[in-house]
């Protein structure tokens, strides 16, 4: 279990510093203007479609049907047709109507930013299809427990969109745009490329061709199974949307903020998503090929030590995440941003909004571990319940926050919107089987942990302040 957390943690880590040096020289080329804010809408959209639709909720719910499938290549050939052909559908569409798109996703722009966003938006969809792909064939590579392409492939997006910074530099803010918008799509280009290497090495594509060749002759031999992939696949997409929509919400009523409202918001949650795709997204990731399996075979107590081990490794990590994140938050913001044309009241901006993200941390980490019994019980259902009520809050507090507090109001909305779908989720995994795993000796552990970490951490922050 630890080995493969580690090749996708170290694998992420790898990806996420190009990734820092890719924001790094984007907040010096763009600042936090209008520019950066219309990149960072043209760059939500396709990802807010693949968070949603092609990445959590399909993973979620192709493992554990691909698990049961008794056609597993005709099974996975059919469900690839009618994925890539809607998602096909939808780029056409929104490179047909950018404009509306674009209006979509940040209803506070004027026409004129409309207008001159909208190419932009049309560029960057093709990398959803692209991603789709990326997804489809991760998919397959985490059921033979091969995580590390996946891990590092993400490093291929950062690096295209680092050449193209250095490629644009002297160039207008708007054209420097396009570059960063062409670049978004070689990097699809190249993870792509990348999954289909690490596929043919391990020999599945005889398993993706044998399903395709014999598609039309057995296509009625997983009428069921396809069936039952649908009833599952609509409420996991719900469930898994509530981190993209409040995203998505964010960036549209942003929109109606100061201008680099935007910018603040993306660049808080990037350094937010660090620990929490370098700790709890690798973790879930590693585990649920295992845990899936282990519920399969109805061998609960075996998921649930699983389970336990994976709780408080992430437990630990994401306290001290937090600790050293809402104390350092300014010191980070500086240290990786505050160059050229991104100021220090930039950097003091973004500095509210990442506090606010990095107080739910813990409730959101933890909650992405408890979801993986839900989805492996094929409690899709319940995962969209729980995520409506978490939507509900943070549009309730949103709604309530943005006007005193500005963008780390929203912030803050997100961060309570988290701690209601940890405690919901609490419940449908089970006071019980809950219970059990938090009543351990490692409660002691963490409360010392804490308060030394604590301690450490002012001292640092003070040496920082006097020295430095």
């Amino acid at each position: 279990m630890f080995k493969a957390i580690f090749t996708n943690s170290f694998g992420i880590l790898f990806s996420r510093l190009f990734g820092f040096i890719r924001d790094l020289l984007t907040a010096s080329a763009l600042g936090a203007n209008i520019y950066s804010d219309i990149f960072f809408i043209a760059f939500k959209l396709p990802n807010l479609f693949r968070r949603i639709f092609a990445e959590g909720a399909f993973t979620q719910v192709f493992i554990p049907a691909f698990v049961r499938s008794m056609y597993k290549g005709v099974f996975l050939a059919h469900i690839f047709l009618v994925f890539l052909s809607i998602i096909l559908i939808l780029t056409i569409i929104v490179n047909l109507l950018p404009q509306i798109a674009t209006k979509a996703i940040a209803v506070g722009f004027d026409t004129q930013t409309i207008e001159l966003a909208a190419p932009f938006v049309a560029i960057n969809f093709w990398y959803l299809p692209l991603i789709f792909g990326v997804t489809f064939l991760s998919t397959l590579l985490q059921y033979k427990h091969h995580f590390a392409t996946t891990a590092f492939s993400t490093a291929l997006l950062n690096i295209s969109l680092i050449c193209a910074l250095l490629l644009s530099e002297d160039k207008t803010q708007s054209e420097i745009v396009y570059y960063l918008s062409w670049g978004v799509v070689i990097g699809g280009l190249l993870q792509l490329f990348a999954h289909a290497v690490a596929i043919k090495n391990l020999g599945l594509n005889k398993l993706i061709y044998g399903g395709f060749r014999h598609l039309r002759v057995k296509s009625k031999k997983i009428k069921k199974e396809t069936k039952k992939f649908q009833k599952q696949f609509f409420p996991a997409i719900w469930g898994n949307s509530t981190p993209q929509v409040s995203a998505f919400l964010d960036t549209f009523l942003a929109s109606f903020l100061i201008a680099g409202s935007i910018s603040y918001l993306y660049y808080a949650n990037r350094i937010f998503q660090l620990p929490l795709a370098l700790f709890a997204i690798a973790t879930s990731i590693a585990l649920f090929p295992k845990v899936a399996r282990y519920i399969k075979n109805k061998d609960d107590e075996k998921a649930l030590i699983y389970l336990s081990k994976a709780f408080w490794f992430l437990t630990f990590l994401l306290t001290a995440s937090t600790i050293g994140g809402f104390i350092l938050s300014s010191e980070i913001t500086w240290l990786l941003f505050e160059r050229g044309a991104f100021e220090a009241q930039d950097t003091l901006n973004t500095t509210v909004v990442l506090q606010m993200y990095m107080i739910g941390l813990l409730p959101l980490g933890l909650q992405k571990l408890l979801l993986l019994w839900l989805y492996s019980k094929e409690m899709q259902m319940k995962a969209a319940k729980i995520a409506t009520f978490s939507l509900a809050a943070y549009i309730l507090f949103a709604l309530t926050l943005i006007s005193p507090m500005g963008a780390s109001g929203l912030a803050l909305a997100s961060t309570i919107s988290g701690f209601v779908g940890f405690s919901l989720t609490v419940k449908a995994f089970g006071m019980k089987n809950f219970l059990s795993i938090l009543l351990n000796k490692n409660i002691i552990y963490l409360l010392v942990c804490c308060v030394i970490f604590t301690l450490l951490v002012i001292l640092f922050k003070e040496y920082i302040a006097k020295y430095i």
